[in-house]
């Protein structure tokens, strides 16, 4: 409504008449005398031809519905509600692949609220948002699907771009990565603090991104607006000194309150709009000729792959490895990656999600800001995770003496404990090439395997690859042992196979006092991710642990589970209660173990 009030206070000499709307409470607009040169279509952009004679159709932004204009008796103009007009979008975005969906990028200097919008869209707080004017909160390309009314579009946040950056540094790097992701988008909006005013940056980011973006259509915001009151003219001002930027009308929202995201509607909806129908036309004509056989291929499930591990290891640059793109800021610099950066792409016609966590570091008391949030984000992102890749430093296993550090013991422990299936990855192996360094490159290979089993004695059988992210070497043997750890991690068992394999394996097994030997009846699997199975017990010897490492080890060997953790439940089975009531109390004995289910987890 701003940029009606902007195009009113620009004409001179013009009576002006404010109308409080009936149907829109608490909302004062002004409006123009309808009888003049200056036309309703050029006003707002949206012009009907309606049968009554003196009717225009406006659309104002934030209504629920259009609204007719009609001269009154003082010569100025009215607004009546329009009845059975629909503000809906034409186009169905929720049933729409998301692969086809529009981009829209968010741009804009450092702390402007970019990531806080981000969060707004997606209706998730998954970006970092922490208020350090001095320090940059969000240094990669966060990707995700946002929900605005009935408009679906993927939305990207971006770091905050300061063009006096020295060239190499932090800074640089960040605007050179958002220039890259900028070429795949097709809208940006360009956030600035209205508070702050408009700024010198502002400026200068107006122009970088109309240098890097001459064809992406561009939504001017000014965010931050939920303090500020209107009756002062403030707002008008800082309309007035925003058109200096040269996007057009400026949109005033608050992405921490969610005010203005109706006008915001209003802007994105005919653009978003126009670029699906062209999309959804252009798909109707290829699909034609891609109807072979669709229906014949395998649905293989997406795979989540959460990386972790220690600050500066190669976490990122193994994910841009696995991309194949700089799709996250990699450098020297320790502690680069604050946000978990979420990205997906094709292996083997299945979907991978790869998340790329911050570098894993304990959270103690004293630990604040922007760090202390990024620990909180990385243990999340490994419990949302299918597969979890641990990442190791060859050169500093080499020069170590032991290969884990307390760190990555505790980040394998969690995995195991949260029952996911894990994969080590050895990387920097490229340090460690030549005729120099070819015994500590043997060292690795041999001892790494061999002190991952004496770390977690729980899990036999666990992945090792050696890599070089920097060079691109080992990028499939890493992609083919997360698939087969996810395998093995979604295995299921009949129940006909597992009796027929108990029956062999409780004759192999050998018990000092036979007596003592548990009476197992059946076995069979309750879940996958991870495989959970259940034992049967009758009589009054339960399985000992012992026993339950037994029955896991033979389980890792005979169906080749090494590497994922596999739980092993046991239920007793109460005997029959004879009808002079002597087994009274052994069946309450039973129904007693029933209850109390032992859970080992291996």
């Amino acid at each position: 409504m701003h940029r009606l009030k902007g195009i009113i206070h620009s004409c001179i000499g013009r009576r002006l008449v404010q109308h409080r709307l009936p149907f829109i409470s608490g909302s004062l607009y002004w409006v123009l005398p309808q009888k003049q040169p200056y036309g309703i279509s050029v006003l707002v952009g949206e012009v009907a031809n309606p049968s009554k004679e003196g009717h225009s159709l406006l659309i104002f932004r934030g209504w629920s519905s259009p609204a007719y204009l009609v001269e009154d008796n003082a010569g100025a103009v009215k607004a009546e509600k329009v009845k059975g007009v629909s503000k809906k979008s034409v186009v169905e975005f929720g049933k729409v692949d998301a692969k086809l969906l529009p981009t829209v990028i968010l741009v804009g200097r450092p702390n402007v609220g970019k990531s806080a919008l981000f969060n707004r869209f997606i209706r998730r707080r998954e970006a970092l948002v922490y208020n350090t004017p001095a320090d940059h909160v969000t240094r990669d390309v966060r990707e995700g699907i946002a929900k605005l009314g009935d408009l679906r579009f993927k939305v990207l946040d971006s770091a905050g771009l300061e063009m006096a950056a020295s060239s190499g540094s932090i800074l640089d790097r960040t605007a050179e990565m958002t220039a890259n992701v900028l070429a795949r988008s097709q809208f940006a909006i360009f956030l600035i603090d209205v508070r702050d005013g408009l700024q010198p940056l502002d400026l200068e980011v107006g122009k970088w991104l109309r240098r890097h973006a001459p064809g992406i259509m561009t939504i001017l915001v000014m965010n931050k607006s939920e303090s500020l009151d209107d009756q002062t003219g403030f707002f008008t001002a800082a309309a007035g000194e925003a058109y200096k930027l040269g996007y057009g009308d400026p949109i005033p929202i608050s992405a921490e309150t969610g005010l203005g995201m109706a006008e915001l509607y209003e802007a994105l909806r005919p653009l978003l709009e126009g670029y699906m129908l062209h999309i959804l036309s252009e798909k109707e004509s290829q699909e034609t000729q891609d109807t072979i056989s669709s229906e014949d291929k395998e649905c293989k499930l997406p795979l989540q792959l959460a990386i972790v591990g220690r600050p500066n290891v190669g976490k990122s640059t193994l994910l841009n490895a696995l991309l194949q793109q700089n799709r996250v800021l990699t450098g020297p610099e320790a502690g680069l990656t604050r946000d978990s950066v979420r990205a997906d792409f094709q292996f083997q016609e299945r979907t991978i999600y790869l998340v790329d966590t911050a570098g894993w570091l304990q959270r103690t008391k004293q630990e604040k800001g922007p760090a202390s949030l990024s620990v909180m984000q990385s243990r999340k992102s490994l419990m949302r995770a299918h597969v979890v890749a641990l990442v190791l430093d060859a050169e500093e296993v080499a020069k170590a003496r032991s290969s884990m550090k307390h760190a990555e013991v505790v980040i394998a422990r969690r995995a195991i404990e949260e029952g996911r299936g894990l994969v080590v990855i050895v990387n920097k192996m490229d340090l460690l090439t030549g005729k120099q360094n070819s015994k500590l490159y043997e060292k690795v290979i041999k001892v790494v395997p061999e002190e991952i089993q004496t770390a977690i004695p729980q899990v036999t059988g666990i992945p090792v690859v050696f890599v070089s992210a920097l060079e691109g070497r080992g990028r499939i043997a890493v992609m083919r042992q997360v698939v087969s750890t996810y395998e093995k991690w979604c295995l299921r068992l009949s129940t006909s196979r597992l009796n027929r394999w108990l029956h062999k394996v409780m004759r192999r097994h050998s018990w000092k006092d036979q007596a003592a030997q548990p009476k197992v009846k059946y076995f069979t699997q309750v879940k996958a991710r991870p495989p959970t199975f259940v034992a049967f017990v009758s009589g009054k010897t339960p399985l000992t642990d012992t026993d339950t490492r037994f029955l896991t080890k033979s389980l890792k060997e005979d169906f080749d589970m090494g590497g994922i953790p596999i739980r092993i439940m046991q239920r007793a089975i109460p005997r029959k209660v004879r009808s002079d009531g002597k087994n009274s109390l052994s069946t309450r004995r039973m129904t007693k173990r029933i209850q109390s289910d032992k859970k080992c987890t291996s």
